[in-house]
This record gives C-alpha cells, structure tokens and sequence, in this order.
C-alpha cells in the first residue's frame, strides 16, 4: 500500500487538489498542504474536507496559511512571515499521507528555496498532475526533466481534462514515464461522481510509492 506520496502539478489551477482529495479519499488516509496562499473563499484543505469523504482528523492543519493569493514567497512577505525548510518535514503516520505542493515544481518558499527543493529532500514519490489542453507537452516535459535531475522519483502522471489521446502519448513516450490515468473534468463535482472517476480511471494496485 502506498504510505506516503506527494502530489505536484505542471501550473497551478489545473486540477491537481481535485485528484489529491479523490486519491486521499480512495485511500483512507490523510492529505496534508505544507503551504497554504491565500485564504480568501475555500482553501484546499477545505475543498480536500468536502470532497475527499474523510474525517475532519484526516486533514491536517497547514504548517504555514498566508493571506494573499500569491506566490508563498511574496505572500508570506506581506504577512511579515518566513517560510523555514525545516518546518516543512512530512507527519509519519500510521496510515497512506497524500501531500500536496503548491502550484508547480519552481514555486518559491522563500528568496532561497522552492517546492522542488523540499521535495528532493523528502525523496518521497511524486505525481505529477498535467492538463491535457494545449501547451500540456512543453510544461510537462520541462517537469519531468526537473524531477529527475534531482533524483526525485517520480510515481508517473495523472492527466486532468478531456481525453487527448496523441497528447498523452507523446508525454508518457518521449518523458519515458507512465500514465497513471485520467481525471476527466466533473460536472457535478461531488464526493461520489470524484470517487466514481478515480475508481474507473486509475488502478492504484500498480502505484509505486514509499512503502
């Protein structure tokens, strides 16, 4: 059983905390965002609570909530905060910890660290989430080449968006990585049609992770 995985995306807005609470929910465990920016409206972890069909206990608190819709840098700046590494250390739990990054791989914590700088350390296994829309080749490509030039493992992708066959087969051939499956956009978007789609468009069984 996977016990601890993180979950990146290629951009931000694309998907990914969706996929997050349904791959939480399907394992029964717990989702953890390290960073969370902007606190207007539903955070993730709220979106994660509503959707992901767990205990409020399953969704831990932020290790640092800043205000401004921002890059956690800046926004934790104008909150007069400073995001330190060594409070970004993963809870070791005792069931599977979903944990989900902010934004895409080059986001910055602060003037010095970014989210793939935390998550070399960790060497915990990655998703990386892609939209399958236009411009998904370049940003997806350039990720993987990131991840690996760090030796991050990386668990494979998760597309998010309408089926674009030739797309996804260029990412998974030429980036040499598996395709893990399909999110297709949910409407409605409830706890049961998300469950319902991870269940019919992933096979979790396969899934490498820290074990």
């Amino acid at each position: 059983m996977i016990q601890r995985i993180v979950i990146t995306g290629t951009d931000i807005g694309i998907g990914k905390t969706v996929f997050a609470a349904g791959l939480a929910g399907l394992l029964d465990g717990f989702y953890w965002k390290p960073v969370q920016s902007g606190l207007e409206g539903e955070t993730d972890s709220e979106v994660v609570a509503r959707l992901a069909g767990l205990p409020s206990e399953r969704v831990l608190p932020e290790a640092y909530r800043l205000n401004s819709p921002l890059s956690p840098h800046r926004s934790a700046e104008i909150d007069g905060v400073a995001i330190e590494a060594a409070d970004l250390t993963f809870p070791v739990l005792p069931t599977p910890l979903v944990i989900e990054g902010a934004g895409g791989l080059m986001v910055p914590l602060n003037r010095r660290t970014r989210f793939i700088d935390i998550f070399a350390e960790w060497q915990l296994p990655v998703i990386l989430c892609a939209r399958t829309t236009l411009g998904t080749i370049n940003h997806t490509l350039l990720s993987i080449e990131a991840l690996r030039a760090r030796s991050i493992p990386l668990a494979g992708i998760a597309f998010i968006g309408d089926e674009m066959a030739d797309t996804q087969r260029t990412i998974v051939e030429m980036g040499g990585v598996p395709q893990l499956g399909r999110l297709p956009y949910l409407d409605p978007l409830t706890d049961q049609t998300l469950r319902d789609a991870i269940i019919a468009g992933f096979a979790f069984a396969s899934f490498p992770g820290d074990r």
